[in-house]
């Protein structure tokens, strides 16, 4: 197509060409010429964060659920700078989003203003592919390759920079979608080898897209049940299918005392998307490395390779089949009592709706409530994929937006909440069906287990900088500040009862639980 038009108007006429349809956003001056864009075409969806990594959280909530990028619309290096954790996560998760941010015009670079900065620098450690437009003629293409970067296998992370005015000159002309890379295909030599493995000295850990799909899943479990093979799942995934009527493949736990002791076991492993399961830190006196030393590692298939595929070559090879799936008790609603970590999982897991979306930011009082609700309706789990904490109320955000027929449940832990409070303003002015949990337990608890696991023996200036009293952080009025209703329990049988009935309601609701 030739239609000629600004450079804003010719890159959103693009991306919406090739299937973008939503604009997470927290625009600048430099930004003004796209929201103008946006405005004009109504061809995008627009959501207003206030604060970048909002944006930034929603847009991987909604590709995580939706299987496609969103774009987000960004301000100069610093509102990038602002961005970044939540970047850093949608790189750990592989999920595709394509970032658009603003930079000074060209003209105006050299004076050094204010806000200027090296936007390119900054986005590169959270990006797989930056490139800076440099005309209206040449930016819808640009836009176009980044979504293609973006879109792939696996999902990238595509910053695009936009001088202000390449957004406002005339002359843009709207691209034609680019075909993004497809999956490489699995080793046959791999395949061979992963088969000759499997047996009861032999753990399969998958993550990444077998996670995500029931069928996979149960023939895996298949292959498992034919060979004394045992399977296992990477710490944190970014979607797992789970609950009843689907495969449990147990995670590999966080703490480093317990993966270690559950991966002790096994002399071979199969990798499927993921990689060599690592301690999130250094701890004095244990490997950094989870498998056992010698440990033989295949890796079947990796990030760019497709795992489902993969897995049904594997099963084929060996004549197996989808394994018939035994569902766990569903859960029991907890009786009336004070909230402890086992009641909250317990409330929570019984209270399941069904086809939940959880977002799961739950760190340390959330320990219990994955196992809890293996017997809970189905549902998609969503994980902190990159330890930077702050995703949970965003991603919920995204994930809504992406399943606007799904209620979504998200699980907070007081102190990370805190880092993007901000979000429910946004899912109030959406009206999203969010119910979101808040784990009052007052203090950075899992920071506390770390401080004693590197050896020390803190005093109480050092407990001081882990501890949230002093005031004690009031969410249901901080919540109602911003559109949002909540009530506060301490009863076990009470939070049950409030997730119940704020999952059936439309729009948002926040109930913060006092452990």
């Amino acid at each position: 197509m030739n239609t000629r038009m600004n450079g804003a108007e010719s890159l959103l006429r693009t991306l919406h060409g090739a299937g973008v349809d939503v604009c997470f956003a927290n625009p600048g001056t430099s930004e003004m010429q796209f929201v103008d864009a946006l405005d004009r075409t109504r061809l995008m969806r627009c959501v207003l964060g206030l604060f970048e990594g909002v944006v930034t959280g929603a847009a991987d909530g909604y590709s995580r659920m939706a299987g496609k990028p969103a774009i987000t619309l960004l301000h100069l290096a610093p509102g990038l700078a602002n961005a970044g954790a939540n970047m850093h996560n949608a790189k750990k998760a592989r999920s595709p989003m394509l970032n658009l941010v603003g930079d000074h015009s060209v003209r105006h670079l050299q004076y050094d203003a204010p806000l200027s900065a090296d936007v390119a620098t900054t986005a590169a450690p959270f990006s797989d592919w930056v490139r800076t437009a440099t005309s209206a003629e040449t930016i819808a293409h640009d836009a176009a390759e980044g979504l293609a970067a973006a879109s792939g296998k696996p999902g990238r992370i595509a910053t695009l920079i936009a001088p202000a005015d390449i957004g406002w000159d005339e002359g843009g002309v709207i691209a034609d979608p680019i075909p993004a890379q497809p999956a490489r295909n699995v080793d046959d030599e791999a395949l061979a080898c992963a088969i000759g493995m499997l047996d009861k000295d032999c753990v399969v850990i998958c993550g990444g897209s077998v996670l995500e799909d029931c069928n996979s899943m149960a023939l895996l479990k298949g292959v498992a049940d034919q060979t004394g093979a045992a399977l296992m799942a990477p710490t944190s995934s970014r979607r797992t299918e789970r609950g009843a009527g689907q495969v449990h493949i147990p995670r590999i736990p966080y703490p480093i005392d317990m993966a270690l002791e559950s991966l002790k076991p096994f002399r071979k492993a199969v990798l499927i998307e993921t990689r060599p399961p690592v301690a999130f830190f250094a701890y004095p006196g244990r490997p950094s490395l989870i498998l056992p030393p010698d440990c033989e590692i295949v890796q079947l298939a990796d990030f760019d390779q497709n795992g489902v595929l993969a897995i049904e070559a594997m099963a084929d090879a060996l004549g197996a089949r989808r394994a018939q799936v035994i569902d766990a008790p569903p859960p029991i609603a907890p009786a009336i009592g004070q909230l402890t970590y086992a009641s909250l999982a317990a409330a929570i897991a019984a209270a399941m709706p069904e086809n939940a979306i959880v977002v799961d930011e739950g760190i340390t009082c959330g320990r219990d409530i994955y196992p809890a609700t293996t017997g809970s309706a189905p549902m998609s789990w969503l994980s902190l994929t990159g330890g930077a904490i702050g995703i949970g109320v965003p991603l919920a955000i995204g994930a809504a937006i992406a399943s606007p027929d799904r209620s979504v449940i998200a699980l907070q832990a007081d102190g990370s909440a805190m880092y993007t409070i901000q979000g429910l303003w946004t899912q109030a002015r959406e009206s999203l069906n969010i119910t979101t949990v808040i784990f009052a337990n007052r203090s950075y608890e899992i920071l506390k287990q770390e401080l004693y696991k590197v050896g020390t023996n803190p005093g109480p200036d050092a407990l001081n900088m882990l501890d949230l009293t002093r005031p004690n952080l009031d969410f249901v009025s901080l919540a109602h500040g911003m559109g949002v209703p909540g009530v506060r329990v301490d009863d076990a049988q009470e939070l049950y009862r409030m997730i119940v009935s704020a999952a059936a309601q439309p729009g948002p609701f926040l109930i913060e639980a006092v452990l």
